[in-house]
Protein backbone atom coordinates (compact mmCIF):
# COMPACT_ATOMS: atom_id res chain seq x y z
CA UNK A 1 0.00 0.00 0.00
CA UNK A 2 1.39 3.29 -0.83
CA UNK A 3 0.64 6.42 0.99
CA UNK A 4 0.71 10.00 0.74
CA UNK A 5 3.57 11.66 3.18
CA UNK A 6 2.33 13.58 6.01
CA UNK A 7 2.29 17.34 5.39
CA UNK A 8 3.89 18.87 7.54
CA UNK A 9 3.25 22.65 8.84
CA UNK A 10 5.66 24.11 10.95
CA UNK A 11 9.04 23.00 11.97
CA UNK A 12 10.64 24.27 15.19
CA UNK A 13 14.54 23.53 15.34
CA UNK A 14 16.97 22.82 18.29
CA UNK A 15 20.66 21.92 18.69
CA UNK A 16 21.33 19.58 21.20
CA UNK A 17 24.74 18.20 21.16
CA UNK A 18 25.63 15.84 17.99
CA UNK A 19 22.43 16.53 16.81
CA UNK A 20 19.81 18.76 15.25
CA UNK A 21 16.54 18.20 16.90
CA UNK A 22 13.36 19.04 15.09
CA UNK A 23 9.50 19.36 16.58
CA UNK A 24 7.17 18.63 13.50
CA UNK A 25 3.64 19.46 13.54
CA UNK A 26 2.40 16.95 11.16
CA UNK A 27 -1.01 16.22 9.10
CA UNK A 28 -1.70 12.61 7.66
CA UNK A 29 -3.73 11.90 5.21
CA UNK A 30 -6.74 11.02 7.92
CA UNK A 31 -6.95 14.51 8.63
CA UNK A 32 -5.49 13.15 12.21
CA UNK A 33 -2.33 16.26 13.15
CA UNK A 34 0.28 15.38 15.56
CA UNK A 35 3.26 16.38 17.11
CA UNK A 36 6.45 14.28 16.21
CA UNK A 37 10.20 14.88 17.16
CA UNK A 38 13.40 13.97 14.63
CA UNK A 39 17.03 13.97 15.45
CA UNK A 40 18.36 15.00 12.41
CA UNK A 41 22.52 14.07 12.27
CA UNK A 42 25.24 16.57 11.57
CA UNK A 43 27.78 15.27 9.19
CA UNK A 44 28.14 13.19 6.86
CA UNK A 45 26.96 9.61 8.30
CA UNK A 46 28.62 6.89 9.32
CA UNK A 47 30.10 3.31 8.51
CA UNK A 48 29.96 0.10 9.50
CA UNK A 49 33.08 -2.19 8.33
CA UNK A 50 32.73 -5.92 8.16
CA UNK A 51 36.48 -6.88 7.38
CA UNK A 52 37.10 -10.29 6.30
CA UNK A 53 40.52 -11.56 7.44
CA UNK A 54 40.26 -14.51 5.11
CA UNK A 55 36.63 -16.04 3.52
CA UNK A 56 35.61 -17.23 7.03
CA UNK A 57 37.24 -14.92 9.55
CA UNK A 58 35.75 -11.70 10.21
CA UNK A 59 37.75 -9.30 12.75
CA UNK A 60 35.95 -8.05 15.57
CA UNK A 61 37.12 -5.50 18.08
CA UNK A 62 36.11 -5.01 21.27
CA UNK A 63 35.86 -0.93 22.72
CA UNK A 64 34.61 0.60 25.44
CA UNK A 65 30.46 1.43 25.24
CA UNK A 66 29.84 4.67 27.29
CA UNK A 67 26.20 4.01 26.92
CA UNK A 68 26.33 0.83 28.29
CA UNK A 69 29.60 1.14 30.90
CA UNK A 70 31.08 -2.18 29.44
CA UNK A 71 33.42 -3.41 26.62
CA UNK A 72 31.16 -4.42 24.24
CA UNK A 73 32.83 -6.67 21.06
CA UNK A 74 31.48 -5.26 17.51
CA UNK A 75 32.60 -4.12 14.01
CA UNK A 76 34.71 -1.56 13.42
CA UNK A 77 32.58 1.75 12.34
CA UNK A 78 32.78 5.69 12.77
CA UNK A 79 32.01 8.87 11.01
CA UNK A 80 32.38 10.02 7.04
CA UNK A 81 34.34 12.68 6.96
CA UNK A 82 33.39 15.86 4.95
CA UNK A 83 34.71 15.13 1.59
CA UNK A 84 35.15 11.38 2.23
CA UNK A 85 33.02 8.05 0.11
CA UNK A 86 32.17 5.25 2.71
CA UNK A 87 34.96 3.38 0.86
CA UNK A 88 37.77 5.88 2.04
CA UNK A 89 36.26 5.71 5.34
CA UNK A 90 35.79 2.14 5.51
CA UNK A 91 39.45 2.08 4.76
CA UNK A 92 40.46 4.85 7.28
CA UNK A 93 38.35 3.39 10.47
CA UNK A 94 39.58 -0.11 9.49
CA UNK A 95 43.42 1.06 10.10
CA UNK A 96 42.80 3.09 13.12
CA UNK A 97 40.59 0.88 15.18
CA UNK A 98 42.09 -2.87 13.60
CA UNK A 99 45.52 -1.85 11.85
CA UNK A 100 44.55 -3.44 8.39
CA UNK A 101 43.70 -1.79 5.27
CA UNK A 102 41.52 -3.29 2.47
CA UNK A 103 42.64 -3.60 -0.80
CA UNK A 104 39.00 -4.59 -2.06
CA UNK A 105 35.72 -2.39 -0.57
CA UNK A 106 32.24 -3.45 -1.30
CA UNK A 107 29.60 -0.88 0.09
CA UNK A 108 26.41 -3.49 0.22
CA UNK A 109 23.45 -0.96 1.49
CA UNK A 110 22.40 1.66 4.37
CA UNK A 111 21.61 0.70 7.49
CA UNK A 112 19.26 2.71 9.73
CA UNK A 113 19.25 3.24 13.72
CA UNK A 114 15.77 4.17 14.45
CA UNK A 115 13.98 5.56 11.43
CA UNK A 116 10.97 6.60 13.31
CA UNK A 117 12.73 9.17 14.88
CA UNK A 118 16.54 9.93 13.16
CA UNK A 119 18.01 10.58 10.18
CA UNK A 120 21.24 8.79 10.99
CA UNK A 121 22.41 6.20 8.47
CA UNK A 122 25.35 4.25 8.45
CA UNK A 123 26.83 2.58 4.93
CA UNK A 124 27.42 -1.45 5.67
CA UNK A 125 30.94 -1.79 3.90
CA UNK A 126 32.73 -5.38 3.44
CA UNK A 127 36.44 -5.32 3.01
CA UNK A 128 38.65 -7.74 1.98
CA UNK A 129 42.10 -8.53 1.02
CA UNK A 130 43.33 -7.46 3.89
CA UNK A 131 47.12 -5.95 4.88
CA UNK A 132 48.93 -4.81 7.83
CA UNK A 133 48.69 -0.73 7.79
CA UNK A 134 47.70 1.06 11.34
CA UNK A 135 46.42 4.93 11.25
CA UNK A 136 46.61 7.35 14.88
CA UNK A 137 42.26 7.38 15.33
CA UNK A 138 40.39 8.88 17.89
CA UNK A 139 40.07 6.12 20.44
CA UNK A 140 41.61 6.34 23.82
CA UNK A 141 42.85 3.12 23.79
CA UNK A 142 44.52 0.63 21.96
CA UNK A 143 41.10 -1.86 20.60
CA UNK A 144 41.47 -5.28 21.18
CA UNK A 145 41.12 -7.19 17.45
CA UNK A 146 39.30 -10.45 17.77
CA UNK A 147 38.74 -12.76 14.30
CA UNK A 148 35.71 -14.68 14.83
CA UNK A 149 34.49 -17.39 12.10
CA UNK A 150 31.18 -16.46 10.53
CA UNK A 151 30.63 -19.88 11.10
CA UNK A 152 30.20 -19.44 14.43
CA UNK A 153 27.85 -16.53 14.23
CA UNK A 154 24.95 -18.14 15.99
CA UNK A 155 27.50 -18.51 19.04
CA UNK A 156 28.42 -14.55 19.16
CA UNK A 157 24.66 -13.53 18.86
CA UNK A 158 24.30 -14.44 21.87
CA UNK A 159 27.10 -13.55 23.68
CA UNK A 160 26.08 -10.40 26.39
CA UNK A 161 28.68 -8.65 25.13
CA UNK A 162 27.80 -8.27 21.27
CA UNK A 163 24.62 -6.32 21.30
CA UNK A 164 25.04 -3.52 18.80
CA UNK A 165 22.19 -4.04 16.32
CA UNK A 166 24.08 -2.66 13.49
CA UNK A 167 27.09 -5.19 13.85
CA UNK A 168 24.85 -8.09 14.22
CA UNK A 169 22.68 -7.21 11.60
CA UNK A 170 26.24 -5.80 8.93
CA UNK A 171 27.40 -9.42 9.92
CA UNK A 172 24.30 -11.56 8.65
CA UNK A 173 23.91 -9.25 5.80
CA UNK A 174 27.61 -9.61 4.95
CA UNK A 175 26.93 -13.30 5.64
CA UNK A 176 24.38 -13.81 3.11
CA UNK A 177 26.28 -12.04 0.65
CA UNK A 178 29.19 -13.73 0.46
CA UNK A 179 27.17 -16.82 0.44
CA UNK A 180 25.64 -15.31 -2.61
CA UNK A 181 28.83 -14.35 -4.43
CA UNK A 182 30.45 -17.86 -4.09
Amino acid sequence: MSRRLPVIHRVREEDIGPFHQEHLDLEFSNGERRHFQRLVSHGHGAVVVVPMLDEDTVLLVREYAAGLHRYELGLVKGRIDAGETPEQAADRELKEEAGYGARRIDVLRALTLAPTYMSHQSWLVLARDLYPERLAGDEPEELEVVPWKLADLDQLMLREDFSEGRSLAALFIAREWLGAAR
